[in-house]
């Protein structure tokens, strides 16, 4: 078992001869979109990343470094950064790359037609003007700390969508960035095809071909690793600490265990009766055993959470303990509620109807149904009967959460290295497409996430954070629940594969194969 401190790379000298194989990745969930404003799932975050560039990245050490931006000058107090774009970037189909683009990208986000939950970040912006080709200056209307990272937004072509609704956009299965691989296929619920491009500029990956490979299931997923149908994936705990101790998989690929950047949670639709009682909420939450789930479902690899920021992170609030595992509290609390067993059939009701409901679960993440089966007993020793309804990814989240047709979903967040949440928490936040999807209001959240988006030393914005943090678990709109590690998987013929604090692929285009051990040619599949 290898670990982040652990010596996780193999590396030789790379020249020419080392060109070429595919790397073949797996996912149990379809992208959904290669629209980079609207993508809000993993799936289609992670193909994204691929084919498009910010003007900003996190390097390994998690700082902000340039890309389409090769430098910037903050100025007047953080209300203004000129950028200074990148020279000789070219889109994959030949045309430059220019600050018209940028501003193009930036008119789409703030343009109301368009459903993008990131647009917060960039109504706060008072001018954004193209200076010339590769200078753009942007002004905002009051000092903002997350402006720069927020520049890390993928950056579109103006000359393909300029004609374009991008809510319809065929650009969404048809893709045209500036980034390290060009798009070549998409077939749904299948694969996604993609090709290094050779005049990335920050230089040719050395991977031919990134195919996305969605296997909706993580045991079929572990079964393509057994047959070499897979380059890479992640394992579940049990696989990790067990499945994967043979010979075989030895032999033939290298683990990683490091922090993940995310948690998972239940989310309660805060418009239905049943959730709008902080008292019932908070009875849910301590008749959850979450020290038993992390114990029993990730073998201890993962860490209790009871709040919205990283574990360890300088935002999150270490006084804010989770709550003791307490059933018999919890029956109390539901009580005063006025959820009691009546009729001694082990089931709580209130004005006659028990208190019953669904959870939504994504179909092919077995720690999550695993998760909603626990919690389902748990909560069924309180008198509350759970059900668990599992979805397509795609029609989860288009037909049921992006429409609020649900009860409660057991979900997770990938969070940004920035601690903002405004776009999560903040009661602005609710129309369709954006990521307050519960309908959460506090007004002292509202007004703490404004504030700690205008405050620039790190102590003071910590305070903020931490005291959003403290009003959002004693408000319990989520059942927050665990912090699980990463565990990647990688075939051992992927050379330069290194962990860092950011994990693993912030340096993929340097991954390489010798050329002894490659698998695939371009054109004709295996060799």
């Amino acid at each position: 078992m290898a670990s982040a401190s652990a010596a996780l790379s193999i590396e030789n000298p790379k020249g020419d001869s080392e060109y070429g194989d595919a790397i073949i990745v797996s996912s149990i969930s379809d992208a959904r979109t290669l629209v980079p404003i609207l993508a809000t799932d993993s799936a289609s975050g992670e193909i994204c990343g691929m084919l498009f560039n910010g003007l900003v990245k996190y390097d390994s050490q998690m700082n902000l470094t340039g890309s389409l931006a090769e430098s910037w000058e903050v100025l007047d107090g953080g209300r203004v950064i000129v950028f200074h774009l990148r020279k000789g970037v070219k889109w994959h189909d030949g045309e430059r790359f220019t600050s018209k683009d940028v501003e193009f990208t930036y008119r789409k986000l703030i343009d109301q037609d368009v459903r993008t939950p990131y647009s917060s970040d960039f109504t706060r912006v008072e001018t954004f003007e193209p200076v010339d080709e590769y200078t753009v200056k942007v002004v905002y209307k009051e000092p903002f700390s997350p402006a720069l990272s927020s520049w890390g937004m993928f950056i579109m072509p103006e000359h393909v969508l300029k004609s374009e609704d991008l809510n319809k956009t065929d650009f969404g299965r048809h893709p045209v960035g500036t980034g390290p691989y060009k798009f070549k296929s998409w077939k749904t619920g299948e694969k996604i095809e993609l090709l290094s491009n050779a005049d990335y500029f920050e230089g040719r990956p050395y991977i031919d071909r990134y195919i996305f490979k969605i296997i909706p299931d993580d045991s079929t997923i572990f079964l393509e690793l057994e047959t070499g149908g897979v380059d890479m994936s992640a394992l579940t705990p049990l696989q990790f600490t067990r499945q994967t101790q043979t010979r075989y998989f030895n032999a033939n690929y290298r683990k990683f265990r490091y922090p993940g950047f995310g948690y998972t949670y239940m989310a309660y639709n805060l418009s239905d009766p049943k959730f709008s009682d902080v008292r019932v909420r908070t009875a849910i939450d301590i008749a959850v055993n979450k020290e038993e789930m992390i114990n029993t479902i990730f073998f201890g690899m993962a860490r209790i959470t009871t709040g919205p920021f990283m574990i360890g992170s300088w935002a999150c609030n270490e006084d804010v303990k989770p709550a003791a595992y307490d059933p018999k509290k919890a029956i109390g609390l539901l009580d005063s509620a006025g959820w009691r067993d009546l009729d001694r059939d082990g089931w709580i009701e209130k004005d006659g109807k028990e208190f019953e409901f669904t959870v939504l679960i994504n179909q092919g993440n077995m720690e999550r149904l695993r998760s909603a089966e626990m919690i389902q007993a748990y909560l069924k020793k309180v008198g509350i009967r759970m059900k668990i309804r599992v979805l397509e990814w795609s029609a989860l989240i288009n037909e049921f959460i992006g429409k609020r047709r649900f009860e409660a979903v057991l979900m997770g967040w990938s969070l940004p290295r920035d601690p903002d949440n405004y776009d999560i928490w903040h009661s602005s936040r609710t129309r369709q497409g954006e990521f307050n999807y519960i309908g959460y209001k506090n007004g002292e959240v509202d007004s703490l996430l404004e504030k700690g988006r205008g405050v620039f030393d790190q102590g003071e914005r910590a305070e903020i954070y931490k005291r959003i943090h403290k009003l959002i678990y004693d408000d319990q709109p989520y059942l927050f629940l665990y912090s699980a590690d990463a565990l990647p998987i990688v075939s051992s013929r992927f050379r330069n594969v290194k962990v860092s604090p950011i994990g693993i692929g912030y340096n993929f285009i340097e991954w390489y194969v010798p050329k002894e051990e490659q698998r695939y040619s371009l054109k004709l599949g295996k060799n």
